[in-house]
């Protein structure tokens, strides 16, 4: 068994260690189901309704940006739509030349409210 510093715990060495490590530490990365129980939660709404809100915001901002358009939401920042031109690329395994077509790529740029809470 191991004694961690940080927090005094004693695990067997086959549990995770990042179970251990401090949140100060970690990357911490929130996936839809953890951002809509945070929806619901501050909302004071149940499960179903913040996900069928937030499944409306995600669908009314792809069909805005499949049009051509910019959804604007002011102090968090704006999707928008980039054209990326063709270029030319290299096959990592054989380095040969190869022709990377030109695409459409979805954009977000932080507003100066988010950017100033960072």
């Amino acid at each position: 068994m191991l004694i961690v510093n940080f927090s005094a715990e004693k695990f067997c060495w086959k549990q995770k260690a990042a179970k251990f490590v401090p949140a100060y530490l970690k990357h911490y990365t929130m996936n839809k189901a953890e951002l809509i129980a945070k929806l619901a939660d501050d909302a004071g709404v149940t499960k179903t309704q913040a996900n069928a809100t937030l499944d409306s915001f995600i669908e009314a901002v792809t069909k805005t940006l499949k049009g051509g358009g910019k959804v604007t939401l002011v102090g968090f920042g704006t999707f928008s739509v980039s054209k990326r031109a063709a270029r030319n690329g290299r096959n990592p395994q054989t380095g040969a030349v190869i022709k990377i077509k030109a695409k459409k790529v979805a954009r977000f740029k932080a507003g100066k409210e988010l950017q100033a809470k960072l």
